[in-house]
């Protein structure tokens, strides 16, 4: 075995260039042990199983894992073609798994204006940039402006797009893509005056003289977006293989698409059938407006899609949408804004609307997810479960609430009651905690982004990114979890710490915890024998380093059902 060793040293990546060999047939037993195709040892391996074993040896053949165990006994798994690997005690996980992204507009942004967290000035300066590159009329798209970032936090105004791009309607989508800041073109385009009511949950920001500010929140963005040229398939293609770098290079195996149309699952079908799209996607179908969509339409008439393409496309679930976000003020809440009186946010349905397109996923055996963030939207959603849940009992529905950012302690023992899943992002908190505690008050920010309040209660977390929202990174979101701080290492201690996670939580949250909830932990979410060959080699031990350093753990290979799909 030591002569056939490949060893795992300095040049990582040599070694793991064999993970994608065919090596042949092989004999099929070695004793009463089934020979592998490779086979590697020497590792600190975190296997994430049920009592979180650390193990040293993994055994592959056909895309899974046929040993999982110590190197002594892997030796039974090694014949003539099999290739070994000597890991060289670098640190091994399961394929992390996003619970929460936005796969193709992970890809879009890509193409369009990055304005993620940056000064407004530079954002005007790219915007500026851009339109000198383009024709008059044609549209300029960004995203990622934060205000609470800025100065003087306030919203910015079309005035300010105007000077740098007055003949080019210009939509740049807020961080949490629950606003958009447009120019006067675009409010033009979009047939916004003074006179235009406010939509159905949404919001058109005005001066003191009614007029539009440049800023629309939630259902009034529809106007304007409405309007924007749609990519060309071939550009949407071209997002979802970036997509896919992105997560591969981050260490992500499986994510969880909250939200696609019609259009984007059939150019992914079409790029697995060509086998360029290789991530494992649990794809929700997005119904996020008030009324029946087409895409869901189109899916209640054909129903759940399970393990396409060798177990890389899974259409079982719907993504519906009950309220805004709490940096652009439309989460729905219970009581008012502690920083605008009178205003308690955006419900998007209204509560038979919402009983509707619950009811109608429950008759043709879809799982329900709903974005939900403030406490008023979260009693909403779950009322409503309770209700079609009794109507039509399930006993393991596993239906989620995305995000479940502001709730309260009776909230919490109805979601464990009823076995309802949160899918929480960490890295909300540590990107909310400058405005969160003006927006809900001393009392209410006791139950918001409450992970230790809502694991004691017995419930399980979603881990996610909420990518492009968030930066990808699931290593951000693991220390998030852990040490309620930026990346800067603020506020010191902790942001209300009594609500952290532990390591081990942390990393369930990201691979196990994910998997069951898209009814997938049999398959993946941890390194057990019969499971899925995803995994990942890291630089650090994740389970021994300092807490300020898991934010900085880079991946060295991310393998997806044995076969090497990135490499550092």
């Amino acid at each position: 075995m030591q002569n056939k060793a490949i060893l795992l040293g300095v040049v990582i990546l040599s070694a793991f260039m064999v993970i994608g060999c065919e090596t042949g047939s092989q004999e099929t037993m070695n004793g009463d042990n089934e020979l592998a195709d490779t086979v590697f040892v020497n590792g600190t391996i975190y296997t994430v199983d049920q009592d979180f074993s650390k193990v040293s040896a993994m055994a592959i053949k056909d895309r899974k894992l046929i040993y999982v165990g110590n190197n002594k006994d892997a030796e039974d798994y090694i014949g003539p073609e099999t290739e070994v690997i000597d890991l060289k005690s670098k640190t091994v996980i399961p394929g992390l798994n996003d619970g929460h992204i936005h796969f193709t507009s992970l890809g879009t942004k890509l193409l369009e204006i990055d304005a993620f967290n940056k000064p407004k000035q530079e954002i005007l300066e790219l915007v500026n940039k851009e339109a000198k590159n383009l024709d008059s009329g044609e549209w300029i798209l960004g995203r990622g402006w934060n205000h609470e970032l800025w100065p003087d936090e306030s919203f910015p105004t079309k005035e300010e797009l105007d000077q740098v791009a007055p003949d080019n309607p210009v939509v740049l989508t807020r961080v949490d893509g629950h606003s958009v800041w447009v120019n006067s073109k675009a409010l033009e385009m979009g047939g916004i005056t003074k006179d235009t009511p406010n939509p159905k949950g949404g919001e058109i920001i005005r001066d003191r003289n009614g007029e539009a500010t440049g800023v629309l929140v939630d259902a009034a963005r529809q106007s304007v977006t409405a309007k924007i040229p749609p990519y060309s398939e071939e550009r949407l293609s071209e997002a979802q293989l970036k997509a896919q770098e992105t997560l591969f290079s981050n260490g992500i195996t499986s994510a969880s698409d909250a939200g696609a149309n019609l259009e984007e699952i059939n150019i992914m079908k079409e790029l697995y059938k060509e086998n360029d799209l290789k991530v494992r996607l649990n794809v929700m179908i997005d119904n996020t407006s008030s009324e029946l969509g087409e895409t869901f339409k189109h899916y209640l008439n054909k129903g759940p899609e399970i393990g396409l393409f060798d177990n890389r496309l899974t259409i079982g679930s719907v993504k519906l949408m009950a309220d805004g976000a709490l940096g652009s003020r439309s989460a729905a809440l219970l009581d008012d804004y502690s920083d605008r009186s009178g205003h308690k946010g955006n419900y998007i349905y209204s509560d038979e609307q919402i009983y509707t397109l619950v009811k109608k996923a429950r008759e043709q055996s879809f799982q329900v997810a709903t974005h939900a963030i403030g406490d008023g939207a979260n009693q909403q959603v779950i009322d409503t479960y309770e209700k079609v849940l009794k109507e039509e009992p399930l006993e393991d529905h596993r239906w989620r609430i995305e995000h479940y950012q502001i709730s309260n302690a009776n909230q919490i023992e109805k979601i464990v009651e009823l076995g309802v899943i949160p899918s929480m992002q960490p890295t909300h908190a540590t990107s909310d905690k400058n405005m969160a505690e003006d927006r809900l008050g001393a009392e209410r920010i006791k139950y918001s982004y409450a992970w230790r309040k809502i694991i004691d209660a017995g419930s399980r977390i979603i881990g996610g990114s909420d990518a492009p929202v968030e930066l990808v990174n699931p290593f951000h979101g693991i220390y998030a979890a852990v040490a309620r701080m930026d990346r800067d290492g603020n506020p010191p201690g902790g942001w209300y710490p009594e609500e952290a996670m532990t390591r081990e939580e942390a990393l369930r949250a990201f691979t196990i915890w994910a998997a069951e909830g898209s009814f997938e932990e049999d398959l993946k979410g941890s390194l057990e024998k019969g499971k899925l060959a995803d995994f990942l080699v890291i630089d650090q031990d994740i389970m021994e380093i300092q807490e300020e350093q898991l934010k900085d753990i880079s991946v060295l290979a991310t393998v997806v059902g044995g076969e090497i799909v990135y490499e550092n």
